[in-house]
């Protein structure tokens, strides 16, 4: 028991963990920059494919 405990101080003391947190953070970030992106290129594209299909008919 007194090995947990002694892991647990330790886990909590090394900055390993906020690290992760970081990391996730970031990696949200650039998640939803990405389907931003995405979803714009994508509305784009359809504005662009009615416009020739309006054309072509």
């Amino acid at each position: 028991m007194k090995d947990f405990g002694l892991s647990v101080k330790k886990f909590l003391v090394s900055e390993d963990g906020p690290t992760a947190v970081e990391y996730a953070v970031m990696l949200a970030l650039i998640v939803i920059v990405c389907l931003t992106a995405i979803q714009a290129i994508g509305t784009n594209a359809n504005a662009k494919f009615e416009e020739v299909g309006n054309a072509i008919s």
